[in-house]
């Protein structure tokens, strides 16, 4: 073989290669994340998130105790409260695209369940900086006829829908 072939040949293999590692990364890229069943906390708190992340309100309202004081009337209610308040530091920042939540832990005593959520936030880093920060927060769930409702939560809530009368 001459010269000229050998390199065309090795050309062709390193091609080859690259375009192969190419389609295994688009293949092994995680998909959209996906609900979980509801038969237990940390089940509900997840699908709880995920569904305000996609912006599906009506399972995310679902899962709310009807127990509250001021449970909100219905979906729309409760698109509306979750939006009222942006600088509420405890609120609802789940359509934000640079944050990502995972279950921590989840506690069980009887018919109540505290699970605890990690929140990372992304954001454009400095020459010393990690470029992420995280922080944990607690949602509080209630079995009530059989299902886990959530009855109170650090953020992803609206804090009025513990209040006597809900959001005005």
């Amino acid at each position: 073989m001459r010269g000229t072939d050998k390199f065309l040949l090795a050309i062709v293999i390193g091609i080859v290669l690259l375009v192969g590692a190419v389609l295994a990364l688009a293949i092994s890229r995680p998909g959209q994340p996906t609900y979980r069943p509801d038969d237990t906390p940390e089940g509900v708190a997840h699908n709880y998130t995920l569904a305000l992340q996609l912006g599906d309100y009506a399972r995310a309202y679902g899962y709310l105790s009807p127990t509250l004081a001021g449970y909100p009337a219905d979906t729309e209610q409760m698109e509306r409260d979750l939006g009222g308040y942006p600088f509420d530091p405890g609120y609802y920042y789940a359509s934000r695209e640079d944050t990502a939540l995972a279950i921590e832990t989840a506690r069980v005593h009887d018919n109540t369940a505290t699970v605890t959520i990690r929140e990372t936030t992304y954001y454009q880093g400095g020459l010393f900086s990690s470029g992420q920060s995280s922080s944990t927060f607690d949602l509080f769930l209630r079995r009530e006829d059989g299902l886990w409702r959530i009855t109170r939560s650090g953020r992803y809530w609206s804090y009025c829908w513990e209040q006597p009368g809900g959001c005005k």
